[in-house]
């Protein structure tokens, strides 16, 4: 189902596509890609709505810095200094988390207004063009995400882009989850995958290589309650991977609501929602946010995002939604 959500003051209308199956309902927005609500049943078969979201349009672009369910680039987490080298040039972006750049500039793709068309009977494909030199990124970017609800009411988001020009690509969707569909998610059980994770310094940029998180607050490995003070990224284990591969899961007790994270990426940024504001309250969701690692076009040991003419990008990521 498609309708009318809100008109931008330039004119540009912004429409909710509604998809239903398996007990799940999702709707998304033309506007930034978002994942404006996610509805899925308890464990005593009550609907509720599992990611925060506003009412309205004129929430989200009254309080765009949470970048609550986005969809997230043309490079998704920080890049330090907003300024990469790549094929011998240096390429500076604006910074708007100074001194990096986050999330795409100040005018990411969290920002934009996307086409959108049905694909087959429970999805709809977004699709746009960013030009080169879009927030300082160089090259011409076809970019695609495909939102699907399979017969298991899990919702699935296949990316796809393709350059004319050598460019950096990481995408990722920002929704903050709450299984309990309100209040504090802190008391929610966390598992990952991830046996390693990045340092950061204090402008979360990463330092270092890669920690062991044996004996640390950063060992997922064993579910356990998530509590406060990330904003992190985890090495997911197995890395880049053609197939999406289950990697995280997270569980509140109180409602019996499950989530899982299947995802193709190799890392995934734990954040905590520390710093929240009205009308949400920090650790009032969670955010898995399944990408490359922040950084990495100034990190040549991180796994590359750099995209080439010719070439493809292709990522996966699949919220699966039980009870327990």
């Amino acid at each position: 189902m498609n309708e009318l959500f809100g008109t931008l003051s330039d004119g540009t209308q912004v429409h909710r596509w509604t998809l239903e199956r398996a007990g799940v309902r999702v709707r998304i927005l033309s506007y930034g890609g978002i994942v404006q609500s996610v509805e899925v049943p308890d464990r005593e078969g009550r609907t509720g709505d599992v990611v925060l979201g506003f009412a309205d349009l004129d929430g989200y672009l009254t309080h765009p810095e949470p970048y609550l369910g986005a969809l997230i680039g043309r490079y998704a987490n920080r890049i330090a200094g907003g300024r990469f080298p790549l094929d011998g040039v240096t390429y500076a972006l604006e910074p708007n988390n100074a001194p990096n750049s986050l999330h795409g500039g100040p005018r990411g793709f969290d920002k934009r207004v996307w086409d959108v068309t049905p694909d087959g009977a429970h999805g709809v494909r977004l699709s746009r063009v960013s030009p080169h030199g879009e927030e300082g990124f160089p090259g011409r970017l076809e970019v695609s995400a495909t939102y699907t609800l399979d017969a298991d009411g899990a919702l699935r988001i296949a990316y796809e882009a393709v350059t004319d020009a050598p460019t950096v690509v990481n995408l990722t969707n920002h929704s903050y989850f709450n299984l309990g569909g309100s209040g504090n998610a802190g008391g929610h059980e966390l598992r990952l995958a991830a046996s390693r994770c990045t340092p950061v310094d204090a402008d979360l940029i990463p330092a270092g290589d890669p920690a062991d998180v044996t004996g640390t607050r950063f060992d997922f490995r064993r579910a356990r309650k998530v509590g406060a003070g990330y904003d992190h990224n985890f090495v997911l284990d197995g890395g880049v991977t053609e197939a999406a591969r289950e990697v995280a899961e997270l569980y509140d007790p109180a409602s019996g609501r499950v989530l899982t994270v299947a995802t193709t990426e190799p890392g995934l940024q734990l954040y905590t929602a520390d710093h929240l504001s009205a009308p949400f309250a920090p650790g009032d969701g969670i955010a898995l946010e399944t990408q490359h690692f922040p950084d990495s076009p100034n990190r040549p040991d991180f796994p590359s995002t750099v995209l080439r003419p010719g070439g493809v990008f292709r990522s996966e990521t699949v919220y699966g939604f039980t009870t327990g």
